[in-house]
């Protein structure tokens, strides 16, 4: 009994370094095919990295202007008062909030108050952009 169960061990010594040598085995053309298969599909690169390689152009094809800005990304809110935003062209609803200081409804726009989210989901714009847009929202609710 104890021979057969050592013949079975040297069996699977065998068949072991049988496996492990064939898989090491593999041609270069056969281990390019692999890697291709087991590649991931993409990568993630944010804005600003620069480990990412080569710049990635942006779909906008320039900047866009507060107008633009405005109406993709806050007319929805700003010219219905869905979730309780002051319309534009409403004077008093702006001078109410003029009250706390301009500089107080920038940092609103850009981080974000109550009902509406930080930029107004415009995560593409720079804290520029989205205090042109307010001016811009301003110069139009005199």
């Amino acid at each position: 009994m104890n021979m057969l169960k050592s013949n079975a061990v040297k069996l699977m010594g065998i068949l072991l370094l049988g496996m492990a040598v064939s898989a090491h085995g593999v041609s270069d053309k056969q281990r390019a095919a692999i890697e291709e298969r087991i590649a991931p599909a993409g990568s993630v690169c944010m804005e600003g990295d620069s480990s990412c390689g080569a710049v990635v152009a942006s779909s906008g094809g320039g900047a866009k202007s507060p107008e633009d800005i405005y109406n993709t990304n806050c007319m929805a809110c700003h010219a219905t008062g869905a979730a309780g935003a002051p319309k534009m062209g409403d004077v008093d609803a702006w001078a109410g909030r003029l009250d706390k200081g301009l500089e107080q409804v920038y940092a609103n726009a850009i981080n974000g108050i109550n009902g509406m989210p930080a930029k107004g989901l415009c995560m593409s714009c720079s804290d520029d952009d989205v205090i042109a847009v307010v001016d811009y929202i301003f110069d139009n609710s005199k």
